[in-house]
């Protein structure tokens, strides 16, 4: 697995003069060169120029703007940045689905909060982004990787060569998705067929830590879903054919050769800011299930419960958290709200920060990586995301989501290693009175059917 070289205690990069100090948090906007054109872009929006696109524009200059309008209409928009320890942050997320007014502002800032990387052995333990160089590790991309759309230059704080600090490597275009909905007749009925293949707005990056390369990617679809995941690939760390956890898969020819198990234990951290407020409300959502006699049907109630204080909170079958908007509602009358949903998860316990799936604390300017935070927040604030949570009123609440992976080598792992994936969605719940990629024939379908 890749990550970590050589011998001896393990270090983390193949050529430890490029090693840099952590650097302290810098939350300004970096000035990029131009972008480099993979090729054409796809048009931002179908508006002629002067048109109300503009005026809602993100307040960013052209040079840190993302503006995509997706087959069905959605336009998405949002501002980023680069900084020296988080990598790639985002600013300012709206999105317009067709049909509505305005943009609908929905993130004041999404980032990653740290990758933490522990050894199965005990010998090795990082926190990639405020550790490891997480950011300076920036790749460049070829055009080849960013199909049908355009990589922007991007000035790197501490570059590992202070001659050469632009970087090639923040990647926006458009992917497939598959069937964003479908609609069919019965077998011989005579009735229309309604479908639509979604895309995506995709923004990435790729970074090099060691011998891993993190694809950080930040989805955005028509229907108002936002996916948030991290790739690991890369190449299997030749310093760890030595199985010190007791447990490794062998690697080559027989039996020999042992790769030493590891966690990722990805966080990211989001500032919702639903329709410009920072007032946003938290809501969890419990399902109990209570089983009936005689073989009827088991029944289901669900329960709403408010999270008015900072939480440290577990995911279940059968719970969930949303975010709601304090003054927004759509046009049904219904508050806007985004539910979290996480993906699969291998939850490693071994530290206070990563037994939790979900933490909600209180903003802090000063609260910034999940582990190992470099900002002095006082002498009994504690550096990680567990010890902020003591029951402080929630009035700005940040979400922070902690997605694990348990990596036991493979052998298809050699080489390059296959992409494995570890993340989790934001689905908008409310934000629109109908999906916003109805087609007009059903647009009266609202509440009742025909």
């Amino acid at each position: 697995m890749p990550g970590r070289p050589t011998t001896g205690a393990r270090i983390r990069r193949r050529t430890t003069a490029l090693a840099a100090a952590p650097l302290l948090l810098a939350a300004t906007a970096l000035l990029t060169a131009p972008a480099v054109q993979a090729a054409p872009e796809v048009p931002d929006a179908p508006e002629a120029p002067g048109a109300r696109a503009a005026a809602t524009a993100p307040p960013c200059s052209a040079a840190f703007r993302i503006s995509r309008t997706l087959d069905g209409g959605t336009t998405w928009q949002m501002c980023w940045h680069y900084e020296g320890n988080a990598g790639l942050v985002l600013d300012d997320v709206s999105y317009r689905p067709k049909g509505e007014p305005r943009p609908v502002k929905v993130l004041t800032s999404a980032r990653l909060g740290q990758i933490h990387v522990p050894y199965d052995d005990g010998r090795n333990e990082y926190d990639d982004l405020t550790g490891q160089g997480f950011a300076q590790g920036l790749q460049k991309l070829t055009p080849a990787e960013c199909p049908g759309g355009t990589i922007k230059t991007v000035k790197v704080p501490g570059a590992y060569d202070p001659a050469h600090p632009n970087v090639s490597g923040l990647c926006t275009t458009t992917r497939a998705r598959g069937h964003a909905y479908r609609v069919g007749p019965y077998p011989g009925e005579q009735a229309p067929t309604y479908q639509l293949q979604g895309q995506d707005l995709l923004v990435y990056t790729v970074n090099k830590v060691g011998w891993y390369e993190y694809l950080t990617e930040w989805r955005f679809a028509g229907d108002g879903t936002m996916t948030f995941q991290v790739g690991a690939t890369g190449t299997v760390s030749p310093g760890d054919y030595d199985a010190g956890d007791g447990r490794g898969m062998p690697l080559g020819k027989g039996a020999k050769d042992y790769a030493t198990s590891h966690s990722h234990n990805v966080f990211w951290r989001l500032d919702f800011g639903l329709d410009g407020s920072s007032a946003n409300k938290v809501e969890q959502f419990d399902s109990a299930t209570t089983t009936r006699p005689g073989g009827n049907t088991p029944t289901i109630r669900t329960t709403r419960t408010p999270v008015t204080r900072e939480l440290a909170g577990d995911a279940g079958p059968l719970r969930w958290w949303r975010v709601v908007s304090p003054n927004g509602r759509n046009k049904d009358g219904h508050p806007r709200s985004y539910e979290i949903v996480p993906g699969h998860t291998s939850k490693y316990t071994g530290r206070g920060y990563t037994r939790h799936d979900v933490y909600f604390t209180d903003y802090n300017t000063c609260e910034r990586f999940a582990s190992n935070n470099l900002a002095n927040c006082g002498t009994r604030a504690g550096r990680s995301v567990d010890t902020w949570v003591n029951g402080q009123p929630l009035k700005h609440p940040i979400a922070w989501v902690n997605i694990g992976f348990h990596h036991i080598a493979r052998d298809e792992d050699q080489e390059p290693m296959p992409v494995h994936w570890q993340g989790f969605q934001l689905v908008p719940r409310d934000v629109t009175a109908m999906n916003p990629l109805t087609p007009p024939a059903l647009a009266g379908h609202n509440g009742h059917y025909g």
